[in-house]
């Protein structure tokens, strides 16, 4: 029988040699053989000793041979050897089996294996890793381990060994097939783990190895095959199958990933996205990720598959010292081996469409491994994630009247993936941009930051913070979002095909002068052809209605798809929340008293405090360059806002798009604030929702807020960060008078918001005449 060998003969004529042959079948056996013997008849005066290992554990008797082995010379060089099957043509039932069971997909059953040598011998391969000195491997030993027996050696020659053979085998496979092996044995062998475990009071290593076990994971070679081919089938019933990636984007963060382990960190809108992230991964031929997950996810079926896939599954509670001192060890493990994980950077699925605040928890494992020396620099990856649409903002929607989350389950899943399949959601948009060092914010490994806590988490904000902002940079404006922020601000209102083309043009030019990305679906709204498709994409309710039978069709928002709009609305919202800053605060030194340059710029930055915890900002000094430069495009504007001429100002400026942007936060600010000006001071979030809820829909039946969307749950909960930043959740001698001028400073707002949509409305007006006459003029 035929083979070859990927790696050099690891022999010479004076080698004594102890190959460690991991082979489970009487086909691999006699492959072995051949091998054995051409490499005798090569090195006729080699010394070549065999012992043959099982694929699993060894029984007591093979490890005994194995311990007297290697007491017998420490000069001796140990090679390992394993048969290698080239990936193809296996039954795809069997791996199935395979994958749910644990077991190794990529070598063939043996009742196959010599009917496949038989067609085509090519297909298996003697494979042996770089050998190592019986001596070599001992000092390696006691420098990592306990080093307690003889047998515990011998066991860590064989996890050398087989981590020797998976480094020559991934050269042939490639880097999407990289995965951690053995780390439950490595672990619990490692002196750094069993130090650190003797300070946990009542911690044994049997209840450690249970914490690990429930932790484990990794890629099995055929879960790299299965797994992004299932995810892509997922969302290929209702997706374009051809993600949009930045290829430029992608090719850099290959050379980053060959030097340093990253966290990838992704923005999290759908349940999608934890598919997403391993197909990007798989069809450009990156390594695989480690994606964390709630324990919640862990259900049927979907348990051992998702291990199997990459997941490693969290309890929702880390209140045990001991599981999470073995979370940090496993998250060291995997860093210091260069595996890459991956999670949401928000920690939870965003149901409002913007960004949510970074979440730190997990970051401070990485970052307690970084300076603990475990890497020399750890790469955090920002990963922007966005669709042209979602299923899931029906949920959303109920989310925001008050509506309780779904429980996960199997038939939750079958209800998604059936959902996906209901129509065309249009395409997905993954972006990666520029990766930010870990080294670079906490500084060396063992460094200050190592026992600094206050200085690290600082550090890691901003390490966050740097993420987050890097991402809603690179995330691409689509025109679902474009055409759903128009049709909100018409309050129901229905407009014609031509009217929401031309009005969305000065948005566009925005866009373009700010070098915003956009996709393709955005930069075809500059034709009347590509706003149709929008709105066809849009329309039956999604959330858009279309009104035809008349003249000509309309298109409007119904106030019950408000929501929904909203959550497509706040995708694109940083892009012009500066701009919309800038309008507010020009319509306040309007009626500002004084100095009206100067309360211009104090308008602008306390906008930027109240809408800190919806949005991110640039720092305060940056942010008060791009006003500047924002305003920059307006001639003499300081002249005209010093001498009172504000209005010169707005009405010329485009877009003015406050209203469109801003108005359902300040008017949920202003539910909460009325609701804070009857409620006792120490009032709780889930009372305050409750009265809120009730008090924004009677604002909404009497017309007191403009849209069903600010009244919203969701919005209430940031609202409630809001009036807690303002201290009004504090008992004090003098609450109640703050908290009533906190609503008239509100209600200040929203009348300035009034002023900027009426000049906006003018300027829509304004452009209806003007394509009127042009209409009406003779040839």
């Amino acid at each position: 029988m035929k083979f070859s060998a990927d790696q050099a003969a690891p022999f010479t004529a004076t080698d004594d040699s102890l190959v460690l042959a991991s082979v489970s079948s009487p086909a691999e056996q006699e492959l072995l053989n051949d091998w054995l013997e051409q490499q005798r008849r090569e090195h006729p005066d080699a010394k070549v000793d065999v012992l043959r290992l099982p694929h699993d554990d060894p029984p007591p008797g093979v490890l005994a041979q194995l311990v007297a082995e290697l007491e017998a010379d420490e000069d001796r060089s140990v090679v390992p050897v394993r048969v290698f099957w080239v990936p193809g043509g296996l039954p795809t039932r069997s791996k199935v089996v395979s994958l749910l069971s644990g077991r190794d997909t990529y070598r063939p059953p043996e009742l196959i294996q010599r009917r496949i040598l038989r067609k085509d011998p090519s297909r298996a391969r003697v494979v042996a890793g770089e050998p190592a000195k019986v001596s070599e491997l001992r000092q390696q030993w006691a420098d990592t381990t306990v080093a307690e027996n003889s047998r515990e050696f011998a066991r860590f020659v064989m996890r050398r060994a087989a981590l020797a053979i998976e480094r020559v085998e991934l050269r042939l496979l490639g880097p999407e097939y990289k995965s951690p092996r053995l780390m439950k044995p490595e672990i619990l062998a490692s002196s750094r783990f069993r130090e650190g475990l003797e300070q946990i009071p009542d911690a044994t290593v049997e209840k450690a190895g249970e914490m690990l076990d429930e932790l484990s994971t990794g890629w099995s070679r055929f879960s790299v095959d299965l797994i992004p081919s299932l995810g892509r089938a997922i969302f290929s019933r209702g997706f374009d199958p051809n993600v949009d990636y930045d290829r430029a984007e992608v090719e850099a963060m290959r050379d980053n990933l060959e030097n340093h382990p990253a966290v990838l960190l992704f923005s999290h809108r759908s349940y999608l996205d934890g598919v997403i992230v391993p197909v990007a991964m798989q069809e450009n031929r990156l390594p695989p990720v480690h994606t964390f997950a709630g324990i919640n996810l862990s259900f049927g079926f979907m348990g051992p598959l998702m291990r199997h896939s990459g997941v490693i599954f969290l309890r929702r509670k880390l209140d045990d010292p001991l599981y999470k001192y073995v979370l940090r060890q496993f998250v060291g493990y995997i860093v210091e081996k260069r595996f890459n994980l991956s999670w949401s950077i928000e920690g939870t699925r965003s149901r409002t469409g913007k960004m949510l605040p970074p979440k730190l928890g997990l970051l401070a494992y990485v970052a307690d491994a970084y300076l603990d020396g475990r890497s020399d620099d750890i790469l955090l990856q920002p990963v922007s994630i966005s669709f042209d649409q979602l299923h899931e903002t029906a949920e959303y929607a109920a989310y925001a009247r008050g509506g309780e989350k779904t429980p996960e389950g199997l038939s939750w899943m079958y209800n998604f993936i059936k959902a996906q399949g209901e129509r065309n959601y249009g395409k997905i948009y993954v972006r990666f941009p520029a990766a930010v060092s870990m080294r670079e914010y906490l500084g060396a490994p063992h460094g200050p930051m190592a026992t600094d806590e206050a200085a690290k988490r600082l550090a890691m904000q901003k390490m966050a913070f740097e993420v987050s902002w890097r991402i809603l940079r690179a995330t691409p404006v689509n025109a679902t979002a474009l055409v759903s922020a128009l049709l909100l601000t018409t309050r129901g209102v229905a407009l014609t095909l031509d009217q929401l083309h031309h009005t969305l043009q000065d948005a566009l030019d925005y866009l373009e002068r700010k070098q915003t990305p956009m996709t393709n679906s955005a930069l075809r709204l500059r034709t009347s052809d590509g706003v149709r498709a929008a709105l066809d994409a849009l329309s039956n309710g999604h959330p858009v209605t279309c009104v035809d039978g008349g003249r000509e069709p309309v298109w409007r928002i119904a106030p019950e798809d408000e929501h929904e709009a909203a959550f497509y609305r706040n995708t694109l919202i940083d892009a012009f929340l500066e701009t919309s800053i800038v309008d507010l605060a020009l319509a306040y030194s309007a009626r500002a008293e004084g100095d009206r340059l100067e309360a211009f710029w104090s308008q602008a930055m306390r906008l930027r405090a109240l809408l800190k915890f919806d949005f991110y900002f640039a720092d305060s000094a940056a942010f008060r360059e791009h006003v500047a430069e924002e305003m920059s495009w307006h001639q003499d504007w300081e002249s005209h806002v010093a001498s009172g001429d504000v209005d010169s100002v707005l009405r010329a400026k485009r877009p003015l798009i406050a209203g469109a942007m801003l108005r359902p936060f300040f008017e949920a600010y202003e539910i909460v604030a009325d609701v804070l000006r009857e409620s006792p001071p120490d009032i709780d979030e889930k009372a305050l929702t409750k009265r809120a809820l009730g008090l924004g829909n009677q604002y909404s039946a009497q017309h007191r807020v403009q849209s069903n969307e600010s009244v919203s749950a969701l919005l209430f909960a940031t609202a409630r960060q809001v009036v807690a930043d303002q201290d009004l959740l504090t008992p004090a001698a003098d609450l109640d008078e703050r908290r009533t001028a906190f609503a008239y400073e509100l209600r200040g707002i929203l009348r300035d918001m009034d002023k900027v949509e009426q000049f906006s409305r003018e300027q829509f007006y304004a452009r209806e005449v003007a394509r009127r006459n042009l209409r009406t003029e003779p040839a």
